[in-house]
């Protein structure tokens, strides 16, 4: 009929009057001038998109720019005329939200800045809960805050006909935010950060008035409404008169008017008390050192029926005892407040712990099952009297239900701030969101059809049971909110609890099944039920330490409020596997169960209240886990089945069958169903053989195929599948599967009733063979293989081998069949496909590991797998170690199940190739975790080298690139010459580097600065169409075999000569300069990178203008102390953008977002979190540089002179920005970069530890600069094999003379020292470059220069080559200063001279002779060619240290002069090839011209 009625309490409303005209009607004019008004400006800000006739904003780009979101009202506001706009969509990207106000400046010449905050020239803005006059703060506590709103919410902005400035939010007027504003202004709405779209609701003039609110109810009003906005009416309805009294009816169309007598703390309070905020909130002072006289009151009596409600806003732990709440008789005005209330001894009522006292003597100990004690901040407490007298109170919006029944009608509401409570503030019940979506929740419990949508017959809902968005800090919430997990369960075993979205029906179960778990801690999963909301709730690190509202499963015991309860219930959750089910349920009596693997437990608790959440706690060993229910899944999309039968093995909730066979949850003992029902596999399957039964979930169809996929055998036991059909008993009916009267033996031939089945070749009944040889033999089925059966409408039984019919094998059977499956013998693992649709012939189950379901490997030892998420044209088998294209040239991108561990090599084998394809196998590393990925949305990219999502480094051909962009060249053995048989290896190394190995041999560094939680990953692209792993174990290094650290005083290949810099790192493509805004004090200079305090002491505070990336070092230098102050520097991160912030006096005082290095500890928002971390920032002398960098686990790392003083704290948001506090004796500092000179500086040297050059000279064209983090270095290790070497050299009769006096110039490149650098194997060098190997193995001492060369010009133009000689050439050599051919000089000599030269080579003039006069000298680009014994003979010494013999080679390394040689095949012979980067055609370079070579270092290798 269109009319509502009160569906809660029995006394029916009386009728409503019409609303009171605010103001006199409005002629034509005013009315089109509201309406006017009541639409956004055509000129907006440069990213904002006007829709629905000017009503709507958007914001563009909302997920990549955070500002330029400015829109303001079409026409001037009138005299109390209310902008108001509802917030349409929110997003989760930046920080900060929807900014409004009133601005004197005309929007039709206006030159719209970034942000709202940015306007001048009599400009008003309420920012968060702060309000801006011209850009500058004027209020800092003021209203709601703005950035706390929710879709739906409304926010709007007023002027008074006195000027003042009035803030509207949800209807609720915040009170005067300003004062004197012009008479014209415009409304301005800024969709700023995350707040993206907002749309103008009618304006209406507002005035102040006495009367209560009323509201209309008319028919046409409410049939135009969707249910659940009359109910939110209602309540606010409700709350400002009875609440038992609802009534159903329409809002006004013009906004809410609020009476101006609002509950607010009155003035007179304890002598420790603060009021801010309009009186609103109060906090006690000095709480670490007082924990009493914090009594406030209410500036009025409380009305009958009205909530008195407050939220927790801080809390201290120095003290026992917290919050207390109750009334008072007592007026505010006339009352000596006591210490504490409780000392007062009449007129008052005080819920106090979780008991209640009157008077100060207790008359209720336990009042109900929530203590104040630990309540914890952001929880609410209230209070109402009822017009009955009785006291009520009020956590977290739920009634405690009745305190004391009669109290009289004059109270006041009183708070008393004691020990650890030391903030709190007043709650409006009808100015939150929250408050209105509680109120929802309490409706829909009374009566489930208040407050939500009616829906037409044809509409279902469903209300899905999802993990909430809210988690612990090291959990994470995938597959759309289905799975749980902690990404990094090695590294920690907490703070993983997850709770989910909605709360719990009567007799509805909640259960997840654990996907994940690891062997590193103890304890397990944990599982039960909270009465917090997640919305709200603090998450502790873990759900046993929560002390109200919670009942927890935890091994085998049951806790509540962190209390154990029971010890001694049900089955030790610490005991399952990957694969088994834990579930929980609240039944309608308010008694408590707990279910795993399908089984209740029994009962745990009772009288638990209703609207209680699902909680999991993710501990110690479980990492992950999925939410089990019954709704049926999509079917995969019609692109994802062209062309073939095999579909990508996508995440489990995209890869569904569309039908509902399952396995029933009874099942042999061995058995375990996971994957919703349609996975069933045989734990312990290499010691136990049987006791696998699987049974369907119901009956089968006529003419119903039922189909499995078998995914995993084992080749230790003989025989395998036996599949059959089952007969049941009548009496079960065809309401439900009752495998409850079967009792599962070892195996099915041991039934003797009913049953037909199929067995290697022969078929039997009741466990009897009536027929052999049949058409199929199970025993030889392989993993990927289905198997079949249906019968048909005439009662035969037909059994199907990959769809293929293979003929009856029975008939006469009945109608009542129900499938089964004896996982016997080899066969492990099977999934139920359908017959309808292309079968997924991987691994079906999502975001898992090997450890997900403990079962050993078909293929012997290979320890790796690749993961079910990968392109859609990849199919995978043999359990998962098998990838195949099955389409295209593209789509074929597969990740390893798990991250890398240090040195783990991820290898694969190519096994087949298509030539009609170009391109080949792409190899490398990312930060993409494979379970992040959802093939509901966008998926894969089609190659690996658009994946660019995350970080990814990878090798194509012979290029290195890093998300697709190009890094290197020429890089090791090239891909595109891969064939069949060839292996293929990527290893992440301890050193952050990234290697690359062909047929198991390292091509050298791919890449450097590689993040720690990394996959393997591989493309599957062109002509390669499928692999097969490989990899076989895992390179476990003891402490005594890592490599000893890098000297501090070495430098690496590329900085000592200047050549490119080969390792990867990321670039910081902006310009790196302090932003414009900063404290008052500051001066910048320099273009930006030098900051100077000009006065006083404080004030100095300056950021950094770009947002840090990770994985760079951001430096800055101490250029000027001043020793007069005392104290120094601090520097750390803040997560808000700089540019609009008011800094202040200092850094410590930023109390959002904000991480701080202060002296020696760390600090968050002004709190400290950390002592004794690094040196003493105050000592830290002029010239110091000090530098932050935040690593890909969100950890913020300080550096001092380039040492890394370990990780300061953690979960670092991104993006960040660096904020450097010039405070006491810091008065200067500058930023330290590549190419910036500090003042004073006279440049000769410019760059930082870290900087290397990067790419090769092209034309003359110098190449760009990366920046990469600095290594760790530990100058107290030394190189034991260059020691030895060094001590070889000595025993050599060579004057020190000729040898390079700087020891960081001498390099060892064996095995460990090469890898703790970062060196490749090959570099270029030279005009034109040419390649050249690293002498690795060897260790150079570097050679001092010939003064008569031009150093810069032979280094960077000359070609880099070895000489193999003998340890009695050496002098000769030496002293001529360069390669010399005479005499035994080099057994490299072609020919020997005729005449020995005394004095070298004569001038170039003279050293023109005939060809016949001239011996050639031999070099190589690789030592694995002249390093060969006939070349460096090997001489025996004894080294005077160990006294053990030894074995010594010596060689030069060298620069030749382009042009002056020859290349060609080996003087020596050599039929097999001798380095993989060369040709034997170009291993060995001729040189017939004197002065072509220059003497780089000495070359030493002991054995």
């Amino acid at each position: 009929s269109g009319r509502a009625r009160s569906c809660v309490g029995e006394q029916q409303p009386l009728p409503l009057a019409p609303p009171l005209p605010l103001v006199p009607p409005a002629g034509p004019g005013r009315a089109a001038a509201a309406r006017m008004a009541g639409e956004f400006h055509l000129r907006t800000g440069k990213l904002v998109a006007l829709l629905n006739g000017n009503r709507t904003a958007k914001r563009n780009k909302p997920t990549e720019e955070f500002n330029h979101g400015l829109a303001m009202s079409r026409e001037p506001l009138g005299d109390g005329q209310l902008f108001q706009v509802r917030i349409d969509r929110k997003v989760n990207s930046w920080s900060g939200s929807i900014e409004i106000g009133v601005t004197a400046l005309d929007p039709s010449t206006l030159d719209f800045p970034s942000s709202a905050t940015g306007l001048k020239g009599g400009s008003w803005i309420i920012s968060g809960c702060s309000v801006l006059r011209d850009g500058r703060s004027v209020l800092e506590e003021y209203g709601q805050d703005l950035d706390q709103l929710s879709e739906g919410d409304k926010v709007g902005i007023q002027r008074t006909s006195g000027g003042e400035l009035h803030l509207w939010v949800n209807g609720q007027d915040c009170g005067a935010a300003a004062s004197g504003l012009p008479p014209q202004v415009w409304a301005v709405v800024d969709l700023y950060g995350k707040c993206t779209q907002v749309t103008v609701l009618d304006c209406e003039t507002v005035m102040r008035r006495e009367e209560p609110l009323r509201t209309a109810a008319t028919e046409e009003g409410f049939v135009g409404m969707e249910l659940s906005d009359v109910v939110n009416n209602a309540i606010l309805s409700a709350y400002n008169g009875n609440l038992l009294n609802v009534s159903l009816a329409s809002p006004p169309d013009s906004c809410s008017v609020t009476s101006n007598d609002a509950l607010l703390f009155h003035e007179k309070c304890g002598t420790l008390i603060k009021l801010s905020n309009n009186n609103k909130t109060a906090e006690r002072r000095r709480p670490l050192d007082e924990f009493n006289n914090g009594v406030v009151m209410t500036n009025r009596p409380l009305r009958d029926n009205e909530m008195f409600e407050i939220r927790i806003d801080k809390l201290v732990d120095k003290w026992s005892g917290s919050i207390e709440i109750g009334i008072t008789l007592h007026n505010p005005n006339n009352l000596d407040y006591p210490a504490t209330m409780t000392n007062l001894r009449s007129g008052t009522i005080m819920m106090s712990g979780c008991g209640i006292l009157t008077n100060g003597k207790g008359t209720r100990r336990e009042y109900c099952e929530f203590s104040l004690d630990e309540l914890q901040e952001g929880d609410h407490i209230g209070l109402m009297r009822k017009s009955s007298g009785a006291l009520h109170f009020y956590i977290n919006g739920i009634d405690q239900g009745v305190a004391a029944t009669q109290t009289l009608p004059t109270v006041y509401g009183v708070v008393d701030l004691y020990g650890m409570a030391v903030k709190v503030t007043i709650v409006h019940n009808h100015n939150h969101s929250d408050r209105l979506r509680r109120n929802n929740a309490i409706m829909r419990a009374l009566s489930p059809d208040v407050g939500r949508r009616i829906f037409d017959s044809g509409d279902v809902e469903v209300e899905r049971l999802l993990f909430h968005p809210n988690c612990g800090q090291k959990a994470a919430i995938v597959c759309e909110g289905r799975t749980a997990l902690r990404p990094h369960a090695t590294d920690d075993f907490n703070h993983g609890v997850v709770l989910s979205n909605r709360s719990l029906r009567s007799n509805e179960i909640f259960q997840v099944r654990i996907d994940k778990m690891v062997d590193k801690w103890a304890g397990s999963i944990e599982i039960g039920v909270t009465t917090h909301n997640p919305a709200y709730l603090q998450l502790p690190s873990t759900m046993t330490n929560l002390r109200s509202g919670t009942w927890m499963m935890t091994g085998n015991g049951v806790m509540h409020n962190g209390t154990t309860i029971l010890d001694e219930y049900g089955h030790n959750l610490d005991r399952l596997k990957a694969g088994d089910t834990v579930g929980v349920m609240r039944k309608e009596d308010g008694s408590l169960h707990f279910f795993v693997n399908n089984v209740d437990q029994g009962l745990a608790a009772s009288n638990v209240p209703s609207n209680v959440y699902a909680v999991v706690d993710l501990y110690g060993q479980a990492a992950q886990a999925t939410i089990i229910d019954d709704i049926e899944l999509p079917p995969l999309p019609d692109d994802m089945l062209e062309g073939n039968n095999q579909v990508s093995p996508c995440s489990l909730f995209s890869l569904t069958p569309s039908n509902d066979l399952r396995f029933h949850h009874l099942h042999g003992n061995n058995a375990v169903i996971t994957n919703g029902g349609r996975t069933a596999f045989r734990q312990n399957c290499r010691s136990e053989f049987n006791d696998a039964i699987v049974i369907s979930s119901r009956m089968l169809r006529e003419g119903e195929m039922f189909e499995i996929l078998i995914q995993k055998m084992v080749d230790r036991w003989s025989g395998s599948i036996e599949a059959v059909n089952l007969k049941t008993p009548s009496y079960l009916g065809v309401t439900a599967i009752r495998p409850e009267d079967l009792e599962f033996p070892s195996t099915m031939t041991d039934i003797d009733y009913d049953t037909w089945m199929l067995s290697g070749t022969a078929i039997m009944q009741d466990g009897n063979t009536m027929r052999n040889n049949y058409g199929c033999d199970l025993d030889s089925l392989t993993t990927g293989s289905r198997i079949g059966m249906m019968r048909s409408s005439n009662g035969d039984l037909h059994y199907y081998i990959n769809g293929v019919d293979q003929g009856v094998a029975c008939s006469g059977l009945p109608p009542e069949l129900y499938a089964v499956v004896d996982l016997y013998g080899q066969c492990v693992q099977v999934s139920i496909t359908s017959g309808s649709l292309p079968v997924d012939n991987s691994l079906s189950l999502s975001n898992v590991t090997e450890k997900s379901f403990p079962l050993h490997s078909p293929v012997p030892g290979i320890t790796h797998r690749f993961h079910a998420n990968c392109g859609k044209y990849v199919a995978l088998q043999n359990d998962g170690c098998r990838a195949v294209r099955v389409h295209g040239f593209s789509h074929g991108i597969v990740f390893s199940m798990k991250e890398l561990k240090p040195d783990e090599i991820f290898e694969v084998k190519v096994d087949e190739m298509d030539e009609q394809w170009s391109g080949s196998l792409h190899i490398g590393l990312t930060t993409l975790q494979p379970f992040e990925i959802s093939c509901a949305s966008s998926g894969l990219p089609a190659s690996l080298l658009e994946l660019r999502s995350k970080v990814s480094w990878l090798v194509s051909g012979a290029e290195v690139r890093r998300n697709g962009a190009l890094q290197k060249q020429n890089y090791g053995f090239s891909l595109e010459r891969l064939t069949v048989g060839n292996r293929v290896g990527v290893k992440r190394g301890s050193d952050d580097t990234m290697h690359v190995f062909v047929d198991g041999e390292d091509m050298g560094v791919a890449a450097a600065g590689i993040a720690k939680n990394v996959f393997a990953v591989v493309d599957l692209y062109g002509k390669v169409v499928s692999m097969s792993i490989v990899s076989s174990s895992t390179l476990e290094e003891t402490e005594s075999t890592k490599p000893p650290s890098m000297s501090s005083g070495s430098c690496s290949e590329e900085e000592e000569d200047l050549s490119p810099c080969e390792n990867e790192a990321s670039v910081f493509l902006a310009t790196i300069e302090f932003m414009e805004n900063h404290g008052r004090n500051i001066l910048l200079s320099n273009d930006g990178h030098t900051a100077t305090r000009v006065a006083s002491y404080n004030q100095g505070v300056v950021a950094s203008a770009q947002p840090l990336p990770r994985q760079l070092l951001f430096q800055i230098r101490i250029d000027r102390l001043n020793t007069q102050w005392t104290s120094s520097l601090s520097l750390g991160v803040i997560g808000h953008c700089p540019e609009r912030f008011n800094f202040p006096g200092t850094a410590s005082s930023i109390k959002r977002s904000a991480w701080l290095i202060q002296r020696g500890s760390v600090f968050h928002n002004s709190l400290k979190i950390c002592d004794n971390y690094g040196p003493n920032l105050d000592t830290c002398p002029e010239g110091t540089v000090l530098g932050l960098l935040v690593d890909n686990t969100q950890g913020l790392h300080l550096y001092v002179n380039g040492m890394d003083q370990g990780v300061a704290t953690q979960d670092i948001p991104s993006p960040c920005f660096v904020v450097i506090d010039l405070y006491g004796q810091c008065e200067q500092v500058t930023i330290v970069t590549n190419d910036i000179m500090a003042p004073g500086s006279d440049g000769s040297h410019l760059c930082c530890q870290g900087d290397v050059e990067k790419a090769g000279v092209v034309d003359g064209i110098k190449e760009n600069l990366c920046w990469t983090p600095p290594p760790e270095v530990n100058p107290m290790k030394t190189c034991e094999y260059q020691a030895l070497c060094a001590r070889f050299k000595e025993l050599l009769p060579l004057p020190d003379g000729y040898f390079n006096e700087e020891l960081k110039c001498n390099l060892c490149y064996c095995e460990s020292c090469r890898k703790l650098r970062g060196d490749e194997a090959y570099y270029k060098r030279g005009d034109p470059p040419k390649d050249y190997a690293l002498p690795f193995g060897w260790c150079r001492f570097a050679l001092r220069l010939n003064p008569r060369c031009e150093v810069t010009n032979v280094y960077k133009k000359w070609h880099t080559a070895y000489h193999g000689t003998c340890v009695g050439s050496l002098r000769r050599t030496l002293d001529h200063g360069e390669l010399v051919s005479a005499g035994s000089a080099s057994i490299f000599c072609s020919k020997q001279a005729k005449v020995e030269l005394q004095n070298g080579y004569n001038d170039p003039e003279v050293n023109s002779v005939q060809e016949k006069d001239t011996v050639k000298v031999s070099l190589s680009p690789t030592m694995r060619y002249v390093g060969l014994d006939r070349f460096c003979p090997k001489i025996r010494f004894k080294d005077v240290r160990s006294q053990r013999h030894h074995q010594a080679q010596v060689a030069f390394q060298v620069c030749v002069r382009p042009g002056s040689y020859k290349i060609g095949p080996p003087s020596a012979g050599a039929s097999e090839s001798i380095d993989p980067r060369f040709s034997n055609n170009e291993i060995e370079w001729i040189t017939k011209e004197r002065a072509s070579t220059v003497l780089y270092g000495l070359l030493v290798r002991v054995e």
